[in-house]
């Protein structure tokens, strides 16, 4: 058996009490004080992720901007110095590569954050359809990243640092802020549906940002969170997770994020056709919401069965913490993914009824 992989964080998780576990061949902890807690500290304070398990890669180049419209989904151009974009990278059957940001750090000079399950894959696929004056670095072991979220996540982060944070809006950045005296690529994005930052470091400085942080928040009640937290509050907010709401057999207008794809931007990009059609003549299946109408939590994986036959299976489910409902995302036909449409959830050895219901389950509160 290989041995785990560790984030530079590791070190310090035991000093917060972390419960860690083995999360695609990586060390980390599933929950520091508890999944409700750390659930509630995002939604209702701030919390403190380690997520330096995602990946980072760097392209670069004078052709560096023709090459990412053709490998993304979403149209790279209209990206500026300094921001940030939420895009797919498919197959040309449509099925997803995987779902990423791309940070514009200057002309020729972009930064892709990727899933941690699919680096070595993104980076063989990007390498391989590299041409021209295109460097695709992947630097993932030297880039830590750390996410605080939730509605006082400003105003602890605006005590470490001279810059002035109100000025990033939502997904644009700010490179080199001085947190403590380390420089971080600060970013107003995040993966909780939470107003927040996500951090990126290096390696050998992640400690030091990271218990700064948790000092400065400790008044405002900021919490260290993990991976138990961080998939409910994702998951409320309808924020897909690949593997489950995305895969290679999935695409992204079947998984909901068709804002991220721009069939008629001006290179054609790998997936397009496929794409295109779906876009405009709709799915034939897609992810939905579902509710849980009798007793039971609709898990990933469960069938989903429509008049005794089945007809598709749950992505994601669990009890909401913040709703308190036991709801859950399943992919279904088309003409199944209608509000209020009654299907039947296989919990074990039952059949067990919900309802299509609306997402994202969770919205944060309009100031």
């Amino acid at each position: 058996m290989s041995e785990l992989k560790r984030t530079p964080l590791f070190d310090v998780y035991k000093d917060f009490g972390a419960k860690t576990i083995d999360f695609g061949g990586w060390d980390l902890p599933v929950q520091f004080s508890s999944i409700k807690d750390e659930h509630e500290a995002v939604r209702t304070r701030a919390g403190l992720f380690d997520v330096s398990h995602m990946g980072e890669v760097e392209v670069k180049g004078t052709e560096s901007l023709h090459y990412l419209q053709k490998m993304m989904t979403n149209d790279i151009s209209k990206l500026k110095d300094g921001g940030a974009q939420y895009t797919a990278m498919c197959y040309e059957n449509g099925g997803t590569v995987d779902d990423l940001l791309v940070y514009k750090k200057a002309d020729h000079d972009y930064l892709l954050v990727i899933n941690a399950s699919n680096i070595e894959k993104d980076v063989d696929w990007l390498q391989q359809h590299a041409s021209g004056d295109v460097k695709v670095k992947n630097v993932s072991p030297e880039i830590a990243q750390l996410a605080l979220q939730g509605p006082l996540a400003e105003k602890v982060l605006q005590t470490l640092t001279s810059t002035d944070l109100s000025e990033i809006k939502f997904f644009k950045f700010k490179d080199n802020v001085d947190i403590l005296g380390v420089p971080v690529l600060v970013s107003r994005t995040g993966y909780t549906g939470e107003n927040g930052f996500e951090l990126y470091c290096s390696s050998d400085q992640a400690i030091t940002v990271w218990n700064g942080i948790l000092e400065a928040g400790t008044e405002d009640g900021v919490l260290p969170c993990g991976l138990g937290a961080r998939d409910t509050l994702r998951f409320e907010a309808n924020l897909p997770l690949y593997g489950q709401e995305l895969s290679k057999d999935i695409t992204p207008i079947e998984a909901g994020i068709g804002f991220a794809v721009k069939p008629d931007k001006d290179v054609d990009f790998i997936g397009k056709d496929v794409l295109k059609q779906q876009k405009e003549n709709g799915p034939t299946r897609k992810v939905v919401g579902i509710e849980m109408v009798e007793k039971g939590i609709p898990r990933h994986g469960y069938e989903v069965y429509f008049n005794d036959k089945l007809v598709g299976e749950v992505t994601t489910g669990t009890q909401s913490p913040t709703l308190k409902k036991n709801v859950g995302l399943a992919l279904l036909p088309k003409e199944l993914t209608e509000l209020g449409t009654e299907v039947d959830v296989q919990v074990r050895k039952k059949k067990v009824k919900a309802v299509v219901t609306a997402t994202p389950f969770y919205k944060r509160p309009k100031k």
